[in-house]
């Protein structure tokens, strides 16, 4: 983790988000040497986000849940 004095972090706030962002090292932010903020980056929860991930991608045609062929005609039943 990188250290930086809160002078210099408002100067560059813009660039050091930026550099955050794009690297996902968070930086702390010292005043007088001592830690008062840590910049972080966000995390994504897409990413995370495992149920309804396939939402979009296929289409379901006709009944999911009935048997599409009689119970009856099944072989294993017999």
């Amino acid at each position: 983790m990188k250290k930086i004095a809160a002078g210099e972090f408002k100067a560059r706030c813009l660039t050091l988000m930026d550099d955050v962002k794009a690297t996902r090292v968070p930086i702390l932010i010292t005043k007088r040497g001592k830690p008062v903020a840590k910049l972080v980056p966000v995390v994504d929860k897409k990413k995370d986000d495992w149920i309804g991930r396939l939402n979009g991608k296929f289409k379901v045609t006709g009944d999911i849940v009935a048997p599409a062929v009689p119970l009856e005609d099944w072989e294993a039943l017999r």
